[in-house]
């Protein structure tokens, strides 16, 4: 372990950069509570989307990190802020209509739309944590719901109540004037109609532990902050609840950089040290707008894993997490391939190359060997001029190319063969437009036929890239209108694969009677 430490100490992967400021947190004395808190936010107001799967993982990558530099024991909590009140009807369930009524109600309050679960809240947590433990994260769920309602937020908000001024300066900087006349930290929840209220607070008893105020009819009422009867706003809650579980580290993202300095106070006020925050950057949907959990733009977990693994998946969460990402279907097969990339050089890398790929962070350093021996993006490809249904098709041309492979000894290639299909039928097949030849790429096609039509050679890569590349050197300045008009007219798309290595996967002779194809407009027609 000591040797693996050191290297830990100076790598550059951004997990570890941010595990040794925890471990900078904790030289002089480990923590009080006995271990480092991770902690997630997770806000239900509409269906878990791609995006908090990201915030996890991520997370799950720091403590992994901080484990191999400390012996200091780790929890990860997800947090679920279901007692928010519902501000709006989500645009991605069923029977939208039947949750009017409910607006302003906590959304553990609110009924399930799609009638499974006792609440939308609940509804919703369950999702997100199906999806959690598909990919096996190691966690420990809160409900908000349940933690202001079994007391074990009590001792903090009696606190909030004592430094009720305190806090309300640090908020009331950040609000607007016409705001701050109404702001308070605490919305009462009404007893009877069970609405979080936005009303002002006449007064706070810090004493008696209770917040007095008129409803929206008018009629004053006294509650109590403690037992559910109450929750905090949002950016209060948010200091509040790293005061009261003593959080050491929480990401979340770029919309929320400019609050941290409030929960960072708030936190603080309420006696407890600010944890450590990391930023990421948006998703972006294929408008280049941002994932919006009720609008349900983008793609979610779900869809992600129709078409390709989850290690791809925590793969794309990796890499540039300061970086925006425009997440949608397309962005799948690459990362599908350089994760598989990454996974074939991790054998051959040195202890300390070995922590600065993302491999080792998305295996937590138990690292598999990938068993894809031909290329996501040459599997959609294959399925494209084969019109792949099934994938005994492509298992044809895969036994065929790479001889002792199959399903039973290759299951992560048999895995990404079903996926290629799915992905080629509902994506690539939908958008294949193909083009006939102009004058020179004719000739130029021709050429590379009776090339092929007269190669006795092996299947390799190499031999018949050589063939490909030389018929169009020959022809083309720059060589790269070459590899466009093969794959516009051949392929229907307007980029491939190292051609060479296609013709090895599809055959000889399967790629001469494409071209004839292509020549006889067979292809467009």
């Amino acid at each position: 372990m000591s040797s693996l430490r050191d290297a830990a100490m100076t790598s550059k992967a951004w997990p570890f950069e941010e595990a040794r400021k925890l471990v900078k947190r904790y030289e002089k004395a480990p923590p009080k509570k006995g271990f480092v808190l991770f902690e997630t936010g997770y806000g239900p107001s509409g269906l878990p989307h791609i995006g908090t799967f990201g915030e996890v993982a991520r997370t799950t990558m720091v403590m992994q990190a901080f484990r191999v530099l400390s012996d200091i024991p780790t929890k990860l909590i997800c947090f679920s802020d279901d007692l928010d009140g519902m501000r709006k009807v989500p645009g991605n369930v069923p029977n939208p209509e039947r949750l009017e009524q409910h607006l302003q109600r906590p959304l553990t309050s609110v009924p399930d739309p799609f009638e499974q679960y006792e609440s939308f809240g609940h509804h919703n947590n369950a999702m997100l944590r199906r999806f959690l433990d598909t990919f096996g994260f190691e966690y420990e769920f809160i409900s908000a719901t349940e933690f202001y309602a079994s007391g074990q937020f009590d001792e903090v908000l009696l606190r909030a109540a004592e430094k009720y001024d305190d806090i309300m300066k640090v908020m009331l900087k950040s609000l607007r004037e016409e705001r701050r006349q109404t702001y308070s930290i605490f919305l009462p929840i009404h007893p009877e109609s069970g609405r979080v209220m936005y009303v002002p607070v006449k007064s706070v008893d810090a004493v008696a532990g209770t917040i007095t105020f008129d409803t929206e009819v008018g009629e004053e009422m006294t509650l109590p902050v403690t037992g559910g009867a109450v929750k905090l706003q949002w950016k209060p809650d948010f200091g509040a609840r790293w005061a009261a579980l003593g959080v050491d580290f929480e990401m979340y993202g770029k919309d929320h950089s400019t609050n941290t300095p409030i929960y960072d106070r708030i936190c603080e006020i309420l006696g407890q040290r600010k944890p450590e925050h990391f930023t990421y950057e948006l998703f972006l949907d294929e408008n280049g707008h941002k994932i919006s959990k009720t609008s349900g733009n983008g793609v979610s977990i779900d869809e992600w894993l129709t078409y390709a693994s989850a290690e791809s998946l925590s793969y794309f969460m990796y890499q540039k997490p300061k970086t925006a990402k425009r997440m949608y279907f397309d962005v799948i097969p690459k990362a599908v391939d350089e994760y598989h990339q990454q996974l074939r050089a991790y054998a051959g890398q040195d202890e300390a190359t070995r922590l600065n790929n993302p491999v080792w962070h998305i295996h937590g350093g138990d690292v598999p060997t990938s068993d894809m021996v031909v290329p996501f993006a040459m599997l959609l490809n294959l399925a494209s001029v084969s019109s792949a249904e099934t994938k005994d098709t492509l298992w044809g041309f895969i036994q065929r190319y790479a001889p002792g492979t199959g399903p039973e000894t290759h299951p992560g290639m048999d895995k990404a063969v079903g996926f290629a299909v799915r992905y080629y039928n509902d994506f690539v097949k939908p958008a294949k437009t193909y083009r006939l030849p102009t004058d020179a790429e004719r000739e130029a096609l021709e050429a590379l036929r009776a090339e092929l039509a007269a190669y006795d050679g092996p299947l390799d890569d190499e031999a018949l890239q050589s063939i490909v590349y030389a018929v169009g050197r020959d022809r083309f300045d720059p060589l790269r209108g070459w590899f466009t008009a093969l794959y516009e007219v051949l392929l229907g798309a307007s980029q491939g694969p190292r051609f060479g290595g296609f013709i090895a996967l599809y055959g000889v002779a399967e790629t001469v009677a494409l071209i004839d194809a292509a020549l006889a407009g067979e292809l467009t027609g």
